[in-house]
């Protein structure tokens, strides 16, 4: 006859097995199709890569969640804000951004937040590409040299400011129309759009950037970054910005 204690120990043995079985399976990461984002005047724009052209410097699930979920949650809750408000589809997002202090204040915490955030990630996705990285060139290369003290001294300060985002935030090259270089750091989602300067180009230090793949490693993200930015991308943003023709 079997004993309770027997049967005891079989059910803990199969229920162990069982559960080693579960952990040692492969984990499939699920994700739902990206919800629409509603009719308005803001919309989501185009990369020119698929999410994993970046790897293996920003793994190809974090460039997805971060375009069709973040960025598409800014746009949805600036379209949302625009259905109550009509001034918001009166103008491009750099000048609402601009001229914020004048908006109704009811609208401006969304324009801040989801106004800034659509503004960032619109600027991030297009100075960034697949085998990029490298040294500037052109005049951004000759711009950092007499601004910011040559390449290898602005990387080291632009990581340093990145490190010194407490929190969630971003570290930008601004540009005036002169085509001077200003390296900057703001928090959450505030834009340099927001002081009336134009932005050359910028880092997101938010978590939702980078952990799936460095974790807390802030630090060596903002190194990787640099083998996907587009200098030649870069490039066409200073000669935008001393046009005066530059946007986000």
């Amino acid at each position: 006859m079997k004993t309770t204690a027997s049967l005891s120990r079989r059910s803990l043995l199969g229920i162990g097995a069982a559960a080693l079985a579960v952990s040692a399976a492969p984990r499939v990461w699920a994700q739902a199709a990206a919800p629409a984002a509603p009719a308005g005047p803001f919309s989501l724009p185009k990369r020119a890569y698929e999410a994993a052209a970046l790897e293996p410097h920003i793994d190809a699930m974090t460039m997805d969640i971060h375009y069709t979920r973040h960025h598409a949650a800014f746009v949805t809750a600036l379209n949302n804000a625009a259905k109550d408000h009509g001034v918001l589809a009166s103008k491009p997002i750099n000048e609402l951004l601009g001229d914020i202090g004048s908006l109704p204040e009811a609208v401006r915490v969304p324009i801040r937040n989801a106004g800034g955030g659509h503004a960032n990630h619109s600027m991030f996705w297009e100075i960034m590409g697949p085998g990029a990285g490298g040294a500037p060139t052109g005049d951004v290369a000759a711009a950092i040299t007499k601004d910011l003290g040559g390449f290898d001294k602005f990387k080291a300060d632009f990581e340093a400011a990145g490190l010194r985002v407490f929190g969630s935030g971003w570290v930008f090259v601004t540009v005036d129309k002169a085509g001077k270089l200003t390296l900057a750091s703001k928090p959450n989602q505030d834009s340099p759009l927001m002081d009336k300067q134009m932005v050359l180009l910028g880092n997101d230090v938010w978590e939702h950037a980078y952990y799936l793949k460095y974790q807390n490693r802030r630090a060596d993200y903002l190194k990787g970054w640099w083998n996907v930015v587009n200098w030649a991308k870069v490039n066409e943003r200073y000669a935008a910005a001393k046009a005066g023709k530059l946007t986000v």
